[in-house]
C-alpha cells in the first residue's frame, strides 16, 4: 500500500494549505470511513464542477481554484486522502464527448475531441477498492440540472453527467462505489498509484492552437454554461 499513499509533485499534500485544511476539519481525528466520506462531500460539493487551465495541475491549484472537473477534482481529493493516510489510486479512461454537451456548445463542442480523457478516484477501505467517480460534479449544479430537465426520468447524457438512473443517481458514498459520468465511458487506459503516472503516458491529445483556444477561450464559456445551471 505503501506506493498509495505517497506524495508527488501533483498530490502535494505535505504543502501547507492541503495540512493546513485537513487540521482545520479535523478529517484525521475521525474513522477512515467517516474521514473519506467526510472528504468525498468536501471535494463534491465544496470544490465546485467547473474547467481549470490543464488536466495537470497540482492538488494545492485546484484548493485555490475552488473549482474542477474529473481530473483534476481527482487530484484534489487524491491528496486530501493520503494527508489522512487513507491509500488511493486512479483509473484511467476516455469518454465520449456527447457526455459533455450542454457545457459544451456552438464552436467549442464541434472542435472538441471526439474522446475526451477522463479518471476517477478508487479507495481502499475495510479490504477493498471503492470506485469514486460522482465526487465531480456538485449536487447544487445535479439539482438544478435535474429541474431544468424534469421530465427525463430514465437515462440521461448531457452537460457533464452521463447516468442510467437521471432521477437517482449513486452519488452519496456509504462504503459503495459512487458514479455521474460512467455510461459515458468508452475505452478504459487502466489504473495507476498516481495521476502523474497517468498523465505521463495518456493525456487529452490536442493540437499547440486547440490547447491555446480551450486554455484562454473555450473553458471560460464552458464555465459561464456550468454557472448558468448552477445559479438558475
Amino acid at each position: 500500500m505503501e506506493k498509495y499513499l505517497k506524495s508527488t509533485k501533483l498530490l502535494n499534500y505535505e504543502t501547507r494549505e492541503i495540512q493546513e485544511l485537513v487540521d482545520m476539519r479535523g478529517w484525521r481525528e475521525l474513522t477512515e470511513f467517516e474521514c473519506i466520506r467526510e472528504i468525498y462531500n468536501y471535494v463534491r460539493d465544496e470544490i465546485l464542477f467547473g474547467y481549470n487551465i490543464d488536466d495537470k495541475i497540482p492538488a494545492t491549484k485546484v484548493l485555490s481554484d475552488g473549482y474542477g472537473q474529473c481530473n483534476t477534482k481527482g487530484i484534489l481529493f487524491m491528496a486530501l486522502l493520503r494527508a489522512c493516510g487513507i491509500p488511493c489510486r486512479i483509473h484511467g479512461f476516455t469518454i465520449d464527448k456527447k457526455l459533455q454537451k450542454g457545457a459544451m456548445t456552438g464552436f467549442v463542442y464541434r472542435n472538441a475531441p471526439d474522446n475526451v480523457f477522463h479518471s476517477w478516484v478508487e479507495v481502499y477501505l475495510e479490504g477493498r477498492w471503492y470506485e469514486l467517480e460522482a465526487f465531480i460534479i456538485d449536487k447544487q449544479y445535479l439539482d438544478n440540472l435535474r429541474a431544468l430537465n424534469s421530465r427525463c426520468t430514465g437515462a440521461f447524457c448531457g452537460y457533464g453527467v452521463a447516468v442510467k438512473d437521471f432521477r437517482a443517481p449513486i452519488i452519496d458514498f456509504n462504503r459503495n462505489d459512487t458514479y455521474i459520468q460512467s455510461e459515458g465511458i468508452n475505452r478504459d487506459l487502466g489504473i495507476y498509484a498516481s495521476p502523474d503516472e497517468l498523465l505521463e503516458e495518456h493525456h487529452q491529445q490536442l493540437t499547440p492552437c486547440k490547447k491555446y483556444a480551450y486554455r484562454y477561450f473555450g473553458r471560460h464559456l464552458m464555465n459561464k454554461n456550468v454557472r448558468k445551471i448552477r445559479d438558475h
